[in-house]
């Protein structure tokens, strides 16, 4: 029986392989957000590859015609500009029970959504997202995040690991009392 030419039976190797493609980075980012939702930080830095940048620029308000310094650049004062072991830092010191901003722990969640693949040269795929992270702690204090992220991930094996983590906040001023999370 002829369908008009629009079957959606007529799908390409290609759009299943992008298809497949988006399906496998999206779990992978559900995935890290679940890590960091129950405060598996040891296994969440897993995620990372060894010569990370993690880096969250300080947001300013622009006019117009000077949006393209909206954002501090590496090297000048931002928010997180960590390597692997500044992240490996930040996560021994919360194993350690004395870090004051998460005892008792926060109650968080992360969600991702908007996940775009940019572009993948086969080895390395940009990807950009965005983000809603709310928490809570003790019995009053919430703060929320809202913003983008722009990753490479590297293909290891059948996952990917984050080669570059640029976190963008909507926000300019910072209402939270401390900044111990990670997004």
């Amino acid at each position: 029986m002829p369908d008009g030419g629009g079957s959606s039976a007529n799908i390409s190797n290609l759009e299943l392989g992008e298809m497949h493609r988006q399906y496998k980075v999206e779990k992978f980012y559900y995935e890290e957000a679940a890590m960091l939702d129950a405060r598996n930080y040891d296994e969440w830095l897993t995620v990372f590859s060894p010569d990370v940048h993690y880096f969250m620029p300080i947001r300013r308000t622009m006019t117009s015609n000077e949006l393209d310094q909206e954002f501090t650049r590496p090297g000048d004062l931002a928010l997180f500009d960590d390597d692997f072991n500044m992240l490996s830092a930040r996560v021994r010191k919360l194993a350690t029970g004395y870090s004051w901003a998460e005892d008792p722990p926060s109650r968080q969640r992360h969600i991702v959504s908007n996940v775009r693949v940019v572009s993948d040269d086969g080895d390395q795929l940009k990807v950009e997202s965005n983000f809603h992270f709310y928490r809570t702690r003790l019995n009053s204090e919430e703060d929320t995040w809202i913003g983008s992220r722009h990753d490479l991930l590297r293909r290891e094996g059948d996952t990917f690991k984050v080669a570059k983590r640029e976190i963008f906040l909507e926000q300019t001023v910072l209402l939270a009392r401390n900044l111990s999370n990670f997004f």
